[in-house]
């Protein structure tokens, strides 16, 4: 493998993995030593120093190996494009209106009402992450996308597995009682119900953010690859 992927690879799973291991089997005994406040500047530092590393080795490997398949299609770019949508659409829905935020009583997250893309799933926000790096990897399938947006597919899936069998130890019933009235997966039906408001907004910023896209990476993306 060429030492450029090679980078990136060991980049990726230092961001991936140390996301895992901080947010889950060192969590606490790092709080108690550091404390709240010194663990998240500790996590943030760490996440921030790995990230860097993964963005600064995806740049060196540009055009490096050839793409797995075709992804510069109509088709391709097509789906591309729902996926984002989609993709913004749960992550907008996720940012306010969380009955299982970390904040909220067990009580009140035991009691909730799963409303909005909350009904989708109960992990909206890494479900947009998960779409958009399928997104990404359908239309530009080239070694460096691979491995960098395989990365924050695994760490979006399987960061929100891991949520939840900690909140099953931490919250126990409460907890379990969310996930007797929500989904891991998403319930796709659900997410024409997420409100016309929410659309609207997820459209108009999609477009924005789609027009943008050329600015920042040079190729156009959306509904302005036809127009």
């Amino acid at each position: 493998m060429d030492p450029a992927l090679i980078s990136l690879l060991a980049a990726s799973i230092a961001f991936v993995g140390s996301h895992f291991v901080m947010s889950h089997p060192l969590r606490m005994p790092l709080a108690e030593k550091l404390g709240n406040k010194g663990f998240l500047a500790l996590y943030s530092l760490v996440s921030l120093a790995t990230f860097a590393w993964m963005v600064q080795a995806f740049r060196a490997a540009y055009g490096i190996g050839a793409p797995a398949w075709n992804g510069q299609t109509d088709p391709a770019w097509g789906l591309a494009s729902l996926l984002t949508l989609l993709a913004l659409v749960l992550f907008l829905g996720s940012l306010k209106g969380n009955p299982a935020a970390p904040d909220v009583l067990p009580a009140r997250i035991a009691a909730a009402t799963p409303r909005g893309v909350y009904a989708v799933t109960r992990h909206p926000m890494m479900w947009s992450f998960a779409l958009w790096a399928v997104a990404h990897i359908l239309v530009m399938p080239t070694p460096r996308s691979i491995i960098l947006a395989g990365a924050m597919l695994v760490l979006a899936l399987l960061g929100a597995h891991m949520q939840d069998r900690k909140k099953e130890i931490l919250l126990g019933a409460a907890w379990k009682g969310w996930e007797g009235q929500t989904s891991y997966w998403p319930q796709w039906a659900r997410l024409a119900r997420a409100g016309w408001g929410l659309w609207t907004l997820a459209l108009v910023l999609w477009l924005a953010i789609t027009w943008l896209h050329f600015l920042g990476a040079g190729i156009n993306a959306g509904i302005w690859r036809w127009i």
